[in-house]
């Protein structure tokens, strides 16, 4: 009873001994540190959330105030005119995004994982020299093949269409790089005795390739999400009809061809936090698997 007694005083909260006491003077200087440094990045989301809600008397004010004083939604409201007299619903841009979002997001972690597997797990001839040239293409800008990117969609035919938007983001050098060095963790002998069991390279890959290296995946998904939902140059360049066209177009022509600079100003800084709110979103959904990623975890 005695023994039981000292237990349960010894688990009370009061009694346990603080983690933050616990720690030397170095560690406590880190999470200061850290602290810091993680306030420092939330900066930009503070500042967007804030743009959004300034009035006109605010945008302009000098010097500028990184903090709202009166929040307004006049910028909303105003973005909502704008919307409303185009000859394009806003709704029909935001629809023509989500679909080529979520496109490239499903063809370009398909056709990664594709990719990365055989790269990384069957040493065919001349694999070395395909992921050396897949890496040697991260140096290239994206500048730097709109030319052959146009005269292929424009060969394919695929001009004003879906596949038009998604086709030119398939290729996604990062993504492969990622994933093969992800599925490079992933133990041989766990394949091979898939294999001896009578498993065969579809079942490998779907059933224990992906579900090892799905922190890779994940993050992936959401550079894929990130680039192709922010994307102006399918809707610039392939193109022609509004209709086709995504929201990031309808963004940069709020404020194009006006007469002056002022004008529109509101519309666009609450254009820009719609248009962040998705990554936003999508990033903190799979931060865990980022942070995986990152730190390489996996089977070892």
């Amino acid at each position: 009873m005695q023994k039981a007694i000292a237990s349960w005083k010894r688990s009370l909260p009061w009694k346990k001994t603080s983690r933050l006491k616990a720690m030397d003077g170095f560690q406590k200087f880190l999470i200061v540190l850290l602290v810091i440094l993680s306030a420092f990045m939330l900066l930009p989301l503070v500042y967007i959330f804030n743009h959004a809600l300034k009035p006109y008397n605010e945008l302009f004010v000098y010097p500028p105030n990184f903090f709202v004083r009166e929040p307004s939604l006049q910028n909303f409201t105003e973005l909502f005119l704008v919307a409303s007299t185009s000859t394009v619903p806003i709704t029909r841009y935001l629809f023509n995004s989500f679909i080529i979002s979520g496109g490239a997001v499903v063809c370009v972690t398909v056709v990664s994982a594709l990719c990365a597997y055989p790269i990384s797990k069957h040493k065919f001839p001349g694999h070395q020299f395909v992921f050396a040239t897949i890496v040697l293409s991260l140096m290239f800008a994206s500048e730097a093949v709109q030319i052959p990117r146009y005269l292929v969609v424009s060969h394919l035919g695929i001009m004003n269409t879906y596949l038009g938007h998604i086709l030119p983001l398939v290729a996604m050098p990062v993504g492969v790089f990622l994933l093969k060095q992800f599925i490079d963790q992933s133990p041989n002998e766990l394949l091979e005795a898939a294999r001896i069991d009578g498993a065969h390279e579809i079942f490998i890959f779907l059933r224990i390739v992906i579900p090892i290296c799905m922190p890779a995946v994940a993050t992936v998904a959401i550079l894929t999400f990130q680039s192709s939902w922010g994307n102006v140059e399918t809707s610039t360049l392939f193109m022609q009809d509004d209709e086709m066209k995504n929201f990031p177009f309808f963004l940069n022509t709020l404020t194009n061809g006006l007469a002056n600079n002022v004008a529109r100003q509101g519309a666009a800084a609450a254009a820009a936090l719609v248009m962040f709110v998705p990554n936003l979103i999508i990033f903190l959904f799979f931060q865990g698997k980022v942070i995986a990623t990152m730190a390489h975890s996996g089977i070892k």
